[in-house]
């Protein structure tokens, strides 16, 4: 049997929360290790049906704008709901 499937569920949480944690500590740059998924994150707003790459550039600057405005909009809404009970 492998040891993960002896595991308990709040051990694997346990074991997985140290990973990490070790993880992040013997990281030099924080910011160099997660610009990869950073980079990733804004090219997912890009149409790769539009052609030229800076009016490519400039909507997918927006389209990200416009997610960023959102998420910041039902945070807000959230935040009075929350409020009010």
């Amino acid at each position: 049997m492998a040891a993960s499937t002896s595991l308990t569920s709040t051990e694997r949480k346990l074991r997985a929360s140290d990973a990490g944690n070790t993880s992040w500590a013997n990281t030099e740059d924080r910011t160099k290790r997660t610009q990869p998924g950073r980079d990733a994150f804004r090219k997912s707003f890009e149409d790769p049906s539009i052609a030229d790459p800076v009016e490519r550039a400039k909507r997918a600057e927006n389209a990200f704008k416009a997610h960023m405005a959102k998420l910041a909009f039902e945070s807000s809404k959230s935040r009075r709901k929350k409020k009010a009970s």
